[in-house]
């Protein structure tokens, strides 16, 4: 199979300002990775943290202009969008209850974003996002990181080319141990707000890994929830959010699901994983061991599909480095989706036609995100009750 790779074609990079991400801020380094390995954005300006002292500190570390380190996010976009060579793009990675109103400042002066999931903290907090986003045109890209995974996207084209025939059955699962213990008393930083209902949203392992897998479950299978039952629990005594979570689907045209989210799971690292079994083959993928893909034909022997290798098609070598057996992984995965956001940038930078095989999860990934947690949070409040997603 040839390896086409993730890489954008050659134009000047694209001009990129960050809100969050500052000093002993996990993903806002992994989202400054990302956007470097294919080399298509330059980060020039930052509001690196609600702390003007903290955020000059974080941009000085990352050399950047201390002119372009602003103490908010209101006066970086008024003062970005007035420069000749200000930001064509926000990265935002800041806790869930300040998506929105940063994108709301960026957005109306024509800034592309570039946000990290979930899209916002509440349901009606999303849809007016959803709106102005829309209205305003510009691209807007949500960091479901897996879905640039290369055998996710090989797992996805064998679905719509129907190998597996009718999806009857999927079972999706994210599972991690580090909020097992009451962590958040400490005050570590990313327990802290996770944990806390006015910043994380409603939903606390349903927000933050629970949203993932409910993204990639859609992303492979294309199916369209009907409803769900949610069965949710905080674990650790005086957790205000849930730390588990199980979930029964419901699809439309008959295929049945279940969803289990944990960061109480003890033993468990990062534990995604997808199965999906139709009326001709089931498929199989692990995060943990992301360069595989194993199918399952019905009545034959089990194979298995290996990241740039044999059998793996052009859907997953345009998102491909590096040759099988070198493995890629997380990073790679993320950097993916900004390559993917790059084109589309790119594209409006130039007039250009868009690639239609350039995927990236947006606004409408965004909301059904959100209101998968809001629809668990009802649902677990009515004991199980069936709902459907209120969108």
């Amino acid at each position: 199979m040839a390896i086409t790779g993730a890489h954008v074609a050659r134009a000047p990079r694209i001009r990129l300002g960050m809100v969050g991400g500052g000093r002993d801020a996990f993903i806002g380094a992994v989202h400054r990775i990302a956007a470097r390995i294919d080399d298509q954005y330059e980060l020039v300006a930052g509001c690196f943290s609600s702390s003007a002292e903290k955020s000059a500190a974080s941009g000085a570390d990352l050399g950047v202009d201390p002119r372009r380190t602003y103490a908010s996010f209101a006066e970086m976009a008024a003062r970005e969008a007035r420069r000749k060579d200000g930001i064509e793009a926000v990265a935002i990675v800041t806790p869930n209850h300040m998506h929105a109103p940063v994108a709301m400042q960026f957005l109306r002066r024509g800034i592309h974003v570039i946000c990290d999931k979930p899209l916002t903290a509440t349901l009606p907090e999303a849809k007016r996002l959803a709106r102005a986003a829309e209205a305003s045109g510009v691209v807007f890209a949500l960091t479901h990181n897996y879905t640039g995974y290369p055998m996710i996207r090989q797992a996805a084209a064998m679905v719509r080319n129907g190998d597996l025939g009718e999806i009857r059955v999927v079972q999706v699962e994210y599972a991690q141990d580090w909020l097992a213990d009451p962590i958040e008393a400490s005050g570590q930083k990313q327990a802290d707000w996770r944990t806390d209902p006015a910043r994380t949203g409603a939903g606390g392992s349903t927000g933050d890994i629970g949203t993932h897998a409910f993204n990639l479950a859609a992303f492979v299978t294309g199916l369209e929830l009907d409803s769900l039952a949610a069965d949710l629990q905080s674990f650790v005594p005086g957790r205000r959010v849930d730390d588990n979570g199980h979930v029964l689907l419901r699809y439309k045209g008959g295929a049945r699901g279940m969803l289990w989210c944990s960061q109480v799971a003890a033993g468990c690292e990062n534990g995604l994983r997808l199965r999906v079994y139709g009326t001709k083959a089931g498929l199989e993928w692990a995060q943990e061991d992301p360069n595989y893909l194993w199918v399952g034909p019905l009545n034959q022997p089990k194979y298995r599909i290996t990241r740039g290798g044999a059998g793996s098609g052009p859907e997953a070598g345009r998102v491909t480095r590096v040759p099988p057996g070198h493995p890629e992984g997380y990073l790679e995965g993320f950097a993916n989706i900004y390559a993917e956001a790059a084109r589309a940038i790119l594209a409006r930078r130039d007039g250009s036609t868009l690639d239609p095989a350039v995927t990236f999860p947006g606004l409408k990934e965004g909301l059904e995100g959100v209101a998968f947690v809001d629809a668990c949070v009802r649902s677990s409040k009515r004991n199980g009750a069936w709902v459907t997603l209120a969108l």
